[in-house]
């Protein structure tokens, strides 16, 4: 009570002190501070961030309603070099006095020091906003022009200043805006019969419509649209200059007709001006420069050929095949001009990733026809890497990793990209379960081979359903990596190969048409070492059952092995109760589990749509969705093979039982611009993985898990579920995950954000080998177990990347009884405290 009765105190003593801070003891006399704007139009205040962004002044930033920051730079003083002058420097007492107490040089430090104090006290806080009329008037005006711009050409704009006796003043902007003015007809005047004609053929997705309200944005869109429609129909010398508007609104009671003018080109000569109509070209010929640089660029070129109407140079040796460059060039020889062939040819050539800085020229042979000029500089064959990582974490004291890779462009002539990388650490372990061990005993090595392919790579023709246009590429990777001394100790191989195109700006797909992973675990003696939560429990009932003394401890791990196999003997022995079979046969299952060696064999298919139209958008939904598909080609090969199955009624490829299942997941984000830097992101999730035939439940590697950073940050990463389950394992994971969380970010000053944030989802296991009621969605009534998480966090924007530090409160915890779920843990020492990087979603 005491506690609760200082805190109380405190907060109000600092609101006590911000309260009695003045605000106004910057301002002058005969200035005024701005403390507020409205906005009403047709007398309706309005917040929005479009209206918001118009007004040229604005008052200081608030934090809940204080401008701390206006507080913070009140604080400092204007003239500290005059105070400390006049207060020190001229005070001969008290300069006397400094001088016997401190040396001369450290007086200078401690008055630099205050300067310094005082100079981040004016840099961190925020200056007075004085009211400007000038500026007021500039608002007024700018108000006026939005909204005749989005067609309330009757607008009316002003303005009422409420100064204060305190030197503070109101600004209130009263818009009127009048009824909108709506495109009633569009009628065109185009010179020439050439250009009417391409014109007409692309009027159906018009942007200026009739019936619409006037917007001059919609102008100036479909001035850019008209350009790159005729430009990508032959007309190579067309441009929005050419396209203009007519707008006519007298005596059309607030209706606009709209006239569409297409001029003829102008040609400028030294002595006349003339036009002429505009015609089709075509490009006749392409010349493809394969290893142009600046230096050798009017050397003779030795090595010239043809392939497909297309024409190949280069100084030396032709590096490249010449299929390999020409579909990477959409300029095709003998076609009409498209503008766009030059945008997907950039974009392809830079996703080579073989040339740097492609250059593309057109040369006008004739008065119809052009000479398209491929300029391509090569990137250097061979590229090597190198990083190096110290890192400490909970198993390890101090690890040390190193990274060397090499790549290798051009690798085939196809313009084909290897890298091969290569991964080797030590670490001291905290916990040595060896005493002789060395210092180093935690190693990891291994090997990782990847090549990119800039097109599928197939044994079919693949371009009539996957046109090049959509940037295909193939990906074959082959890993493998070892490890001792970290946990079970593993070996584990991967292999990959995968497709991957973008049907357009907005969607791209990814095919797995085959992945392959294989985990042998080396050290399974070891796992009741690992997991000690698994083997305190056991532990603990095997000294209620009186198997072991109540001062002594199963050994690792004959002991434990022992125990298991005579408790979950047929029949039970009598002195272990049913809640205790129950434990063990959990604590056995999962040992069998993630002890055994595991052989995938999968393919899956993804797609994300991702509508952001740049980084800095911040109002738009990504979806995803995946569907994954494991085991059955090794469950038809099995059969077709008559292979045996194991005592588990399960098939075995080289004596590893592989995993047979069907995993699914959809993930939608959504955020929406609130305006004034104040974003809602929402996102959801749901994941759910069957095993079938060959498999009971899903490889560990596969399956879901719930808390963590970027998940419900109540919880951390793996302690939460499954169900209502009161789990102690370390590692929690099930085979089907809901998920939902929504945040509120919100600006603090500059680039200090926060954010309030509710995590709700579970997971749990379903229609697999476990039988725990509580961890197992059976009906909608397993819904009552969702848990949600609550709390806030603070972000830092380093443009790069962006620092978060979240803490989460469990808000209602479904693993205490249901009459007692809600705001159990809600305090700060049964808080998680959680970093991340970049925001969760």
């Amino acid at each position: 009570m005491k506690l609760q009765l200082f805190k109380i105190s405190i907060t109000i003593v600092v609101f006590a002190l911000i309260s009695s801070c003045d605000a106004v003891k910057r301002v002058s006399e005969s200035d005024y501070l701005l403390t507020d704007n409205t906005v009403v139009i047709n007398d309706k205040k309005d917040n929005s961030e479009t209206i918001a962004n118009l007004i040229s002044q604005k008052p200081n930033r608030k934090i809940l309603g204080v401008p701390l920051r206006l507080h913070l730079y009140n604080t400092a003083r204007p003239n500290i070099d005059s105070i400390l002058q006049v207060k020190v420097y001229d005070n001969a007492k008290k300069m006397a006095w400094k001088t016997k107490v401190l040396s001369r040089k450290q007086l200078e430090k401690d008055i630099a020091t205050r300067k310094g104090f005082n100079s981040w006290l004016k840099r961190t806080g925020e200056a007075p906003v004085i009211w400007e009329e000038e500026k007021t008037r500039k608002s007024v005006t700018r108000l006026q022009n939005y909204h005749i711009n989005n067609g309330w050409f009757d607008v009316t704009a002003s303005y009422t200043a409420t100064p204060a006796d305190d030197k503070r003043i109101k600004i209130q902007y009263e818009v009127n805006t009048g009824p909108a003015f709506i495109i009633d007809s569009i009628t065109k005047k185009i010179e020439s019969p050439l250009v009417e004609l391409l014109y007409e053929a692309t009027q159906k997705d018009a942007l200026v419509k009739t019936g619409a309200q006037y917007r001059t944005v919609d102008f100036e869109q479909e001035r850019n649209r008209i350009s790159t429609e005729l430009r990508n129909r032959g007309l190579f010398r067309f441009g929005q200059e050419h396209v203009s508007f007519e707008i006519d609104t007298i005596g059309t009671n607030k209706k606009v007709n709209v006239g569409v003018l297409i001029s003829n080109q102008i040609i400028t000569n030294p002595d006349t001006t003339i036009t002429k109509p505009f015609k089709i070209f075509k490009v006749d010929k392409v010349n493809i420069y394969t290893d142009d640089t600046f230096a050798t660029r009017d050397l003779p070129y030795q090595n010239t050929l043809t392939y497909n109407g297309y024409h190949l140079y280069s100084h030396g040796k032709m590096r490249y095949r010449p299929k390999a460059i020409t579909d990477a060039v959409f300029i095709a020889p003998k076609t009409i001009f498209r503008d766009i062939d030059r945008t997907r040819s950039y974009r392809y050539l830079n996703e080579l990733r073989t040339f740097k800085y492609p250059e593309i020229k057109y040369v006008a042979e004739t008065d119809s026809s052009l000479i398209a000029n491929v300029y391509l500089t090569p990137l250097k064959k061979f590229s090597l890497g190198f990083s190096a990582e110290v890192s400490q974490s909970n198993i390890q004291s101090v690890g040390l990793a190193l990274n060397p890779s090499l790549q290798i462009r051009n690798i085939f002539r196809g313009a084909e990209t290897f890298e091969i990388s290569a991964i080797t650490s030590v670490g001291a372990s905290k916990d040595k379960n060896n005493i002789d061990d060395p210092f180093f005993d935690i190693n990891e090595y291994g090997i990782d081979l990847r090549l990119r392919i800039p097109r599928l790579f197939s044994p079919f023709n693949t371009d009539k359903i996957i046109p090049k246009y959509m940037s295909p590429s193939t990906r074959i990777s082959l890993s493998t990596t070892s490890q001792t001394n970290i946990g079970l100790d593993r070996q584990t191989f991967t292999g990959n190969f995968n497709y991957n195109w973008s049907p357009s700006n907005k969607i791209t797909n990814n095919l797995d048409l085959f992945n392959v992973q294989y985990v042998r675990n080396l050290n399974v003696e070891n796992y009741f070492r690992v997991y000690e939560n698994s083997y305190n429990s056991l532990n603990t009932i095997a000294k209620e059952v009186n198997y072991i003394p109540s001062d002594a401890d199963l050994g690792i791990p004959e002991e434990t092995n022992i125990f298991l196999d005579y408790a979950l003997n047929d029949p039970t022995p009598n002195e272990i109760n049913s809640d205790q079979l129950s434990t063990l046969t959990s604590i056995n299952e999962r040992k069998n589990r993630l002890t055994e060696n595991n052989l995938i064999f999968s393919t899956s298919f993804g797609l994300t749509r991702d509508v952001r139209t740049n980084l800095f958008d911040e109002d738009f939904s990504i979806f995803r969705f995946r569907l994954e598909l494991a085991g059955n080609m090794l469950s038809n090969a099995s059969k077709l093979l008559g292979l045996e199955k194991d005592e588990n009624d399960r098939y075995e490829i080289f004596n590893v039982a592989f995993s047979q299942y069907v995993k699914t997941e959809f993930d939608y984000i959504k955020h929406w611009d609130l305006g004034k830097k104040n974003i809602l992101a929402m996102r959801t999730y749901a994941g759910i993985a069957i095993p079938y035939g060959n498999s009971t439940n899903i490889p560990f590697s596969k399956s879901f898990f719930a808390g963590g950073a970027n998940d419900n940050r109540a919880w951390t990463a793996y302690s939460l579920g499954p169900g209502s389950s009161e789990s102690r394992n370390e590692f929690n994971e099930a085979n089907f995950k809901l998920a939902l969380g929504i945040e509120q970010r919100f600006n603090l000053f500059e680039d200090l954000n926060a954010a309030i944030f509710i995590d709700a989802g579970n997971i749990w296991n379903v229609l697999d080998d476990v039988e725990d009621d509580k961890a197992t969605f059976t009906s909608l009534d397993a819904l009552k177990d969702i848990a949600i998480g609550s709390g806030f966090g603070l972000r830092y924007d380093f443009s790069f990347f962006v620092f978060r530090f979240d803490i989460g409160f469990k808000t209602y915890d479904p693993s205490y009884t249901e009459l007692n779920r809600w705001f159990r843990d809600y305090n700060f020492s049964n808080a998680v405290y959680n970093i991340g990087i970049n925001y969760p979603f």
